[in-house]
């Protein structure tokens, strides 16, 4: 029987491990490095986490401020709109209904119209609670809740407060320290945005409100000082509206330039005939414009009064309308010898919408005087700027052979934008003329320039070949 041959020796033991009987002094017996780096980069991960997530709320509340002068029912929260009067501030609260329901713990958003009837009362005195205004030595303004509505016509629903808020006597109400905590006293993570609506003095109105700040849990007092500013601050800024408004409201500017064609004319049998001289001419084109502008500085006034009110439709129709009359009177003296009372007519239906951007731009009716008398004027000045840079042109210009094209061509563009007015304000089709008179409107130097350059033209051709003579004997 044979021996089995012997089994292969064992590999040696690698040093330092155990079975060698050796333990180093350098190697520990778990893997500590590793243990501290990957802890080492958890920490740089917590950080950077941490930075990140700081990052995204600043950039939120950012958003959310930029988004001020959206509706308040589209904020994600409570807006506060403030009006600064002379003798105290009108506030605007609307608060979303299904926080206040937390808050005033009472049922709200079931039926809003229902709670708002039983609630009335115990909302206002809630509301006047957790608002109040003090001044800087800590006295404090009277509050009141003047009355409440409510927004349903979409999610989220709002109750929207109208506070006056009226400081101590021989005390301005320019300078405030805000104590605010509706709703976020109980509502942890609620917000308000406090926003100034309209405030003469700095020339802040509500179609621009100017944001203050936001208001959250920390209840700290906002001061609002708006003592900076004055009275002629806002009437310069109303002032610069009007003549804004008349300069890109190309229809209002057509209507007169148009009306203004013919009138360095005689008319004789039914037709346009010589330059009418120098002195006839001039009395004639400030006619025109000085009954254009009582005619729409008078309707201007009742409407920003608030005592005759138009659709807005019908009234930029009527302008249209007239644009189309003047240009036709531009061809053929319809109405010659009555050109001022055509002005006078249709500058009726100019002031009309006058009053209604008025409304439009949200400036304060407290300064209802100011208003009207800034914006009226600041119309009157880009108007006669117009003229006044006009007349002198059309004057001379009226004095050639080549003034009947030129003006013939002028009544057909003016003539062409009315009925295309007509059809875009009567059925919303587009106007194809309307951005060709905005370019020309956008750039009046070149435009006045082009003028003057054919006026200047047509003098020399004018000289070089007389043949008719178009000057009055």
């Amino acid at each position: 029987m044979s021996t089995p041959p012997p089994a292969p020796p064992a590999p040696p033991a690698p040093p330092g491990s155990p079975a060698a009987g050796v333990v180093t002094a350098s190697q520990p017996p778990k893997p500590v490095r590793a243990v501290q780096k990957r802890a080492y980069s958890l920490v740089q991960y917590s950080e950077t986490t941490t930075r990140f997530l700081r990052m995204l709320w600043v950039w939120l509340i950012v958003l959310a401020c930029s988004g001020a002068t959206a509706r308040a029912h589209n904020l994600p929260g409570t807006a506060v709109l403030l009006d600064f009067y002379p003798d105290h501030v009108g506030a605007e609260v609307t608060l979303p209904l299904g926080d206040l329901e937390l808050s005033f713990k009472q049922p709200l958003l079931a039926n809003p119209a229902e709670a708002l009837a039983r609630h009335e009362v115990a909302l206002k005195e809630y509301i006047a609670a957790h608002v109040k205004p003090e001044t800087l030595d800590g006295r404090a303004w009277r509050v009141s809740v003047e009355r409440l509505g409510l927004q349903t016509n979409q999610p989220p629903f709002d109750l929207v407060a109208h506070l006056a808020l009226t400081p101590p006597p021989e005390t301005t109400p320019r300078k405030v320290v805000l104590h605010y905590s509706l709703i976020n006293h109980e509502v942890l993570n609620h917000k308000a945005m406090v926003s100034v609506r309209n405030d003469w003095d700095t020339a802040v109105f509500s179609g621009q409100p100017e944001l203050l700040g936001m208001i959250e849990f920390a209840i700290v007092p906002m001061v609002i000082d708006r003592t900076r500013g004055s009275w002629w601050e806002g009437f310069r800024s109303v002032l610069g509206v009007g003549m804004h408004h008349i300069a890109t409201g190309t229809d209002h500017l057509l209507f007169l330039l148009v009306l203004l064609l013919p009138a360095p004319l005689l008319a004789t049998n039914k037709r346009w005939a010589h330059f009418g001289g120098f002195k006839r001419s001039l009395l004639q084109l400030l006619k025109i414009v000085t009954a254009f502008t009582v005619g729409h500085s008078l309707t201007l006034l009742i409407g920003a009064l608030g005592w005759v009110r138009l659709p807005g439709q019908p009234v930029e129709i009527l302008i249209a309308l007239s644009i189309l009359v003047s240009a036709g009177h531009a061809v053929r003296p319809w109405f010659a010898g009555r050109e001022t009372w055509i002005a006078a007519g249709f500058g009726l239906v100019h002031g009309l919408a006058f009053a209604g951007s008025i409304a439009e731009y949200g400036f304060s009716p407290w300064y209802l005087a100011s208003t009207i008398l800034g914006f009226n004027l600041g119309i009157e000045l880009m108007q006669l700027a117009v003229v006044a840079v006009t007349i002198p042109w059309l004057l001379v210009l009226s004095r050639t052979r080549f003034y009947t094209p030129i003006r013939i061509g002028g009544a057909v563009i003016g003539g062409l934008a009315a009925l295309g007015w007509i059809v875009e304000r009567a059925w919303a089709w587009r106007n194809p003329f309307e951005p060709v008179l905005n370019q020309i409107a956008a750039h009046p130097l070149w435009a006045m320039s082009a003028f003057a350059v054919i006026t200047l033209i047509a003098l020399c051709l004018q000289q070089l070949s007389p043949g008719k003579n178009y000057e009055n004997p």
